[in-house]
This record gives structure tokens, C-alpha cells and sequence, in this order.
């Protein structure tokens, strides 16, 4: 519930028309959107704007040791950030995207160091919710997809919980109603050629390695 006496961020639906372009103009003019994913509400910020990186870490209260995953619209946005696409991928996209798979690239050098974390690679995904991908669309760009939470505590399920966690410190809600629980995206890293789980999420990583084994 919402704490007495504290203002909140402008809350919109799915359902009206232009809900992908007014929370893109968020995000494009550096604000913080929480928007909801396949996996659990995420906070969108522009993947480019430093200042606005800078923000949401301080938002959450994230280590800077951590990096930041992100969402794009289509395969085409992958040169705009990945340096490489590593082949073993290929099958992986084809078969998982739009979905629950972060994919670890490595990063062009000229990203910003809150998304990379001195780790060399960046996490991407096409998210498999519309909503997430229309927003992203909008943006013309490539937003966060970090999840609406302080970190070590759960991910907001909600707009409700999302609100309750930050009020008026974003600037907008997309309310995409309840979600189920879920472990999150699967995340998979390439080592040497082979794939490396990461983090075991929605996608079990014996399906992952089962499908980039059937990959030409």
C-alpha cells in the first residue's frame, strides 16, 4: 500500500492508444518508466543516457559492480551494442526471442560503463511482452530492463508494489496489472564457443544447450 502523504508518478494502461509513446517520451528525456516484462516489472531508462543510468542505480540502491541488462526491439538493434554475435547464438535467438532469454554479448567499447560493469559484455533480450516491446519501439532506442525493486528484495509483481517501493521517485507507471511469479530470464553467457548459464531462470539451461546443439 502507499505510504500517507506522498505524491505519486502518473500511472497509465495498455489501453489507451498512445500509452507506447507517452512512456518513450519519458525515457527519452531521461526519465525512469516502470514498465512490465514476461518476468516481473522493470524500470526503463534510456540504455545510452549516462545521467539517467546514474539515477536509476541510485533509485535502487544497486551496486555499480552490477551490471545492467537490456531490452531491444528487433535483432537489427544488436550492432548498436554487441561488438560480436557469437554463431552458437544464432539457434538460440531463432528459437527463444521474444522471450526470457538474456543473452551476454560482448559490448562495444563505447557503451556506458553502468551497463557493462568493466565486464566486457552486455545482457540483451526481446521481451516477449508486448507492452515492454511497443515501449521500447517508441523509445527508437534501447531501454533497461533492470527489475522494479531495491536490490536484495523481490521484484515488484505490480504497479501497485512498484509504487510502494519508489512513489514520485519515477516518473512513470505503465500498468500492465498483476503478474505471476517468476525466477526471471535465463542468462547465458559464450565461453570459448561453449554456452555458460549464468543465471537458471524461467528457460531451463538443458532446454538452451539442447536447442544450440540442433543449431546447422
Amino acid at each position: 500500500m502507499t505510504r500517507p502523504g506522498k505524491s505519486l508518478p502518473e500511472r497509465i494502461t495498455p489501453d489507451q492508444y498512445d500509452y507506447g509513446s507517452r512512456t518513450a517520451a519519458v525515457i527519452v528525456a531521461g526519465g525512469i518508466a516502470a514498465i512490465p516484462t514476461e518476468t516481473s516489472y522493470g524500470l526503463a531508462v534510456d540504455a545510452f543516457n549516462e545521467r539517467a543510468l546514474k539515477r536509476l542505480f541510485t533509485l535502487k540502491q544497486r551496486p555499480l559492480s552490477k551490471p545492467l541488462l537490456v531490452l531491444i526491439p528487433s535483432v537489427s538493434a544488436l550492432p548498436r551494442l554487441a561488438a560480436e554475435i557469437p554463431d552458437t547464438y544464432a539457434e538460440l535467438i531463432e528459437q527463444f526471442w521474444p522471450g526470457p532469454l538474456t543473452l551476454l554479448f560482448p559490448a562495444l567499447s563505447n557503451l556506458p560503463e553502468q551497463l557493462t560493469a568493466g565486464t566486457r559484455t552486455v545482457g540483451i533480450r526481446i521481451s516477449s511482452n508486448e507492452i515492454a516491446t511497443e515501449i521500447c519501439r517508441c523509445a527508437g532506442s534501447v531501454i533497461t530492463a533492470t527489475s522494479a525493486n531495491i536490490s536484495g528484495h523481490h521484484s515488484a509483481r505490480s504497479a501497485e508494489e512498484v509504487v510502494d517501493y519508489f512513489d514520485n521517485r519515477i516518473d512513470i507507471v505503465v500498468d500492465g496489472g498483476k503478474l505471476e511469479p517468476s525466477p526471471g530470464s535465463s542468462i547465458v553467457g559464450c565461453s570459448r564457443g561453449r554456452l555458460v548459464s549464468i543465471r537458471e531462470g524461467v528457460i531451463p539451461f538443458a532446454a538452451i544447450q539442447k536447442a544450440a546443439a540442433h543449431s546447422p
